[in-house]
């Protein structure tokens, strides 16, 4: 355990809430996401259902004065790899989304990209490990 710093609160609860909005979107608004970027509506629909366990988990890490090292570790290195993995599914030819459907998939692999370095910056700048 560590003290959490409250530069990594904030990353983890912006973090929570950016997944929030994304995991509500994606799972109760599937369909019409898929129309809209080009994306298949199951791909959508599973990143939603997906991300309602993780923004639990986000915001219960935001949440706390002490957190798990490793989990946080996790988080950053779970964010980074999303990153990397979004960018990779434009170019694999396994979905083939339109201009809008790019878009989206770009600005949220940055966007999850940036919240990776802030959590890794915050668990740099939080406290020495705790007793648990």
């Amino acid at each position: 355990m560590i003290d959490a710093s409250t530069f990594l609160r904030r990353a983890l609860l912006a973090d929570a809430i950016f997944s929030g909005i994304a995991a509500l979107g994606f799972t109760f608004g599937a369909a019409a996401f898929a129309t809209l970027f080009n994306l298949p509506e199951a791909l959508l629909r599973e990143t939603g259902l997906f991300l309602i366990a993780y923004t639990a988990l986000v915001g219960w890490l935001a949440s706390r004065a002490s957190v798990p090292k490793p989990l946080v570790l996790l988080v950053v290195v779970g964010n980074a790899a999303w990153t990397v993995g979004s960018i990779a599914l434009l170019f694999s030819g396994a979905v083939a989304p339109n201009l809008g459907g790019e878009l989206m998939v770009v600005a949220q692999a940055i966007a999850t990209g940036v919240f990776a370095e802030l959590q890794y910056v915050g668990m740099r700048k939080s406290g020495d490990e705790v007793a648990a």
